[in-house]
């Protein structure tokens, strides 16, 4: 009798561990196509950050240049927003799976986090350190990442994520206008470049 409940107890764990395989694998299969997003959030806050931001910082420039920098960091991420939305909507149309709606609470939770952040800092400094700011969100970002890999089991994504946290700590020990720059680096290795690379691969 318990040779029978071993057997179908291992019988079980097996099945279990096999779901568990091929939920990992869809997830992995999903991702591929979701590398538009790391692609379409890496290069906004590539351009954001680099030539919007750093740029405009080290650079001598007009009146008339800064009235089209200064809307475009706004514009940018709203696209960004807009086009995300649009295809998480058209994404629920088709088969979910228990971990892809698992990570998007972690982005959605990572988001409102950051929010919380600038609410705290706000609150208790009664103004916004940026200095202090960025290598924070930087950590936040750097979290959701390795999050994001180790449960789909994707080193790739994984190391984007140790990197960005590095460059956290890096950019700890920079003054804002080299936190920029720093940033904008992060956003290369851990999105624009994954992303590429996962999007790429969507049709394997």
């Amino acid at each position: 009798m318990e040779t029978e409940d071993e057997n179908s107890d291992s019988i079980d764990e097996q099945q279990s561990l096999k779901v568990i395989r091929e939920m990992i694998q869809v997830s992995q299969k999903k991702l591929r196509n979701d590398g538009i997003l790391f692609i379409v959030w890496g290069w906004i806050s590539f351009i954001n950050y680099f030539f919007l931001e750093y740029l405009m910082s080290v650079c001598i420039t007009t009146h008339q240049i800064m009235q089209i920098v200064v809307p475009l960091r706004v514009i940018l991420p709203l696209l960004g927003f807009v086009y995300t939305l649009c295809y998480i909507l058209n994404q629920r149309k088709k088969v979910q799976t228990y971990i892809g709606i698992s990570l998007r609470y972690v982005w959605i939770a990572l988001f409102f986090c950051m929010v919380l952040i600038n609410l705290i800092l706000f609150n208790v400094n009664r103004s916004i350190n940026f200095e202090l700011q960025h290598p924070i969100f930087m950590v936040l970002i750097a979290f959701a990442i390795i999050i994001t890999g180790g449960i789909i089991r994707y080193r790739m994504i994984i190391a984007g994520g140790i990197v960005f946290g590095i460059l956290a700590l890096v950019a700890s020990h920079l003054k804002l206008q080299d936190q920029l720059l720093t940033e904008a680096i992060a956003w290369l290795i851990a999105f624009i470049i994954p992303g590429h690379i996962l999007y790429s691969q969507r049709k394997g």
